[in-house]
C-alpha cells in the first residue's frame, strides 16, 4: 500500500511564475507519485486564487481514483476573508455527497476501496505569529492569525485506518492538537496496528511528535523544499518502525513549499 502525504501549498508554483501551468505541473507530480492513498494539506475547495478548482476532486481524476474527501478547516480564502466552520455546516465534502462552500483545508484521495470517512475538529490558537513569506524576491515579516484545524480519517475496506492532519504553526497549540488526534484515532474501532497518522505537524522535533508510542516512518527533512532543513511532515505508526516500509524519498520538481512524503507499506 503505497501512501503519501503532501502539503500542497494550494497547488502553487516554488519558485512563483506566471508562465507556468500550475494545474499540469501538479497533474504530472501526482503521476509521478503513484500513490495508492494520498493525504493532502492546504488544498483549496473553488477558490479563485487557484483557478476555483475542487483541487482534491481534480488529484482523484488524475490518480483514477473513485473515493475522494475534502475537510475545510475554513471557508473562504485564507488570504482575504474567512469565516470558521460552524456545527450546521457540511464539514466532510465526498465524491458521494453534494457540494460544499468554497474554502480551504485537508483532503485525502484513494484508490483503495473507502469503509467510511471521519472528521475530528481542533481548535485554532486565540492568536497567531509573525511568520516570513517571500514578496518580489525578498522575505518579508508579516503577522498571521491562526484558523481552526482538523483531522480526517478514512477506514479501508481492508481494515487500515489513515489519519490526515495539518497542525497549527503556533507552538504548544500544535502538540495539544497532536495529542487530541492520536486519542481519537483508538475510538473509530481499528486494531492500533493498522493506523498510520501522517501530515504537517508544523513540529520540527520528532522525538516530541512521536511521543513514547508512536514511530516516525520516514527521517528525511521536507521544509522548505527547495532546500529542506527541517523534517515537519510526519507518517507515524504504533506497530510499524522505518525498517518495516520502504521509503520513496523526492526532491523539488518546482510545486509547493513541501516535498512529498511517501512509504510503502506491508499489508499482508
Amino acid at each position: 500500500m503505497r501512501v503519501t502525504s503532501w502539503n500542497l501549498l494550494h497547488g502553487l508554483a516554488i519558485p512563483p511564475d506566471p508562465a507556468v501551468d500550475a494545474a499540469a505541473l501538479l497533474a504530472a507530480e501526482i503521476l509521478n507519485l503513484k500513490s495508492d492513498l494520498i493525504g493532502l494539506q492546504e488544498v483549496d475547495y473553488f477558490l479563485e486564487r487557484s483557478g476555483n478548482h475542487n483541487q482534491v476532486g481534480n488529484i482523484a481524476a488524475v490518480m483514477g481514483a473513485a473515493d475522494w474527501a475534502f475537510a475545510p478547516s475554513l471557508f473562504g480564502n485564507p488570504d482575504e476573508k474567512w469565516r470558521n466552520p460552524k456545527a450546521d455546516d457540511l464539514k466532510i465534502v465526498t465524491n458521494n455527497g453534494q457540494e460544499g462552500e468554497p474554502g480551504y483545508g485537508i483532503g485525502m484521495v484513494s484508490k483503495l476501496p473507502v469503509r467510511s470517512w471521519h472528521r475530528l475538529d481542533l481548535k485554532g490558537a486565540p492568536f497567531g505569529v509573525f511568520m516570513m513569506f517571500p514578496v518580489d524576491g525578498k522575505l518579508k515579516r508579516f503577522y498571521v492569525r491562526d484558523h481552526p484545524r482538523s483531522a480526517l480519517g478514512v477506514i479501508l475496506e481492508n481494515g487500515w485506518l489513515i489519519i490526515n492532519t495539518h497542525l497549527s504553526f503556533v507552538p504548544f497549540f500544535n502538540y495539544k492538537q497532536l495529542v487530541q488526534i492520536k486519542r481519537w484515532s483508538h475510538k473509530l474501532g481499528v486494531d492500533p496496528a493498522k493506523i498510520i497518522f501522517m501530515g504537517d505537524m508544523n513540529i520540527p522535533f520528532t522525538k516530541v511528535v512521536t511521543g513514547l508510542k508512536w514511530n516516525s516512518l520516514t527521517s528525511g527533512k521536507t521544509f522548505p523544499s527547495w532546500a529542506p532543513k527541517v523534517q515537519i511532515d510526519f507518517m507515524l505508526s504504533q506497530s510499524l518502525t522505518a525498517e518495516n516500509v520502504h521509503h520513496l524519498p523526492y526532491s523539488h520538481a518546482g510545486m509547493s513549499d513541501h516535498l512529498p512524503l511517501q512509504v510503502e507499506i506491508p499489508t499482508a
